[in-house]
């Protein structure tokens, strides 16, 4: 049995937005009910060298709808204008990243699958691949580490949280 780049990538990347927008929700909850600014949670970092909150939720972002656009176009570059500061700026970008896949059709995405993506930084061309390496081996393996990064920040910092949480709605059969 085949399966297409659409069915491999679009429904789990749009499961881990949801599940993402949730733990966004719960931060929420969380500062409200510990007395806590948005900043508390919205910079918060694993390590010192790390990005918080914002950035990693921008990541998840680019990683999925910026990169479908990218596999569409050819160029892949980093966008890092708009990282989001607020629990309300978090919840924008996540539904701008549910509603640009929930608009791929699986032929357009599927018949990009041998065009070449050059992934471009400070204008140069860092990285070519084809159009299906660049998102099943590069935007997938960043997708699930910022947004796994995202659930662990929240994690360290005390939200009561777990495995089902940064799953979200898993597809089971009916």
């Amino acid at each position: 049995m085949s399966i297409s780049l659409h069915t491999a990538i679009v429904p789990t990347w749009l499961q881990v937005i949801a599940s993402t927008r949730a733990l966004v929700d719960k931060a929420e909850d969380w500062c409200a009910e510990n007395n806590e600014p948005a900043d508390t949670l919205i910079n918060a970092k694993l390590a010192e060298d790390m990005w918080g909150i914002g950035w990693q939720i921008n990541s998840v972002w680019m990683h999925s709808a910026h990169a479908v656009n990218a596999a569409k176009s050819g160029t892949f570059a980093p966008d890092f204008t708009d990282v989001p500061n607020s629990f309300d700026a978090c919840r924008a970008k996540l539904d701008a990243a549910r509603d640009t896949l929930l608009a791929v059709e699986s032929d357009d995405l599927d018949a990009c699958a041998g065009n070449n993506v050059d992934f471009v930084m400070g204008g140069k061309v860092r990285m070519s691949f084809d159009a299906q390496n660049f998102l099943l081996g590069f935007s997938i393996p960043n997708f699930y580490f910022h947004a796994a990064t995202t659930y662990d920040i929240l994690r360290m910092k005390g939200l009561e949280i777990g495995k089902r949480d940064y799953l979200g709605a898993i597809p089971v059969k009916s």
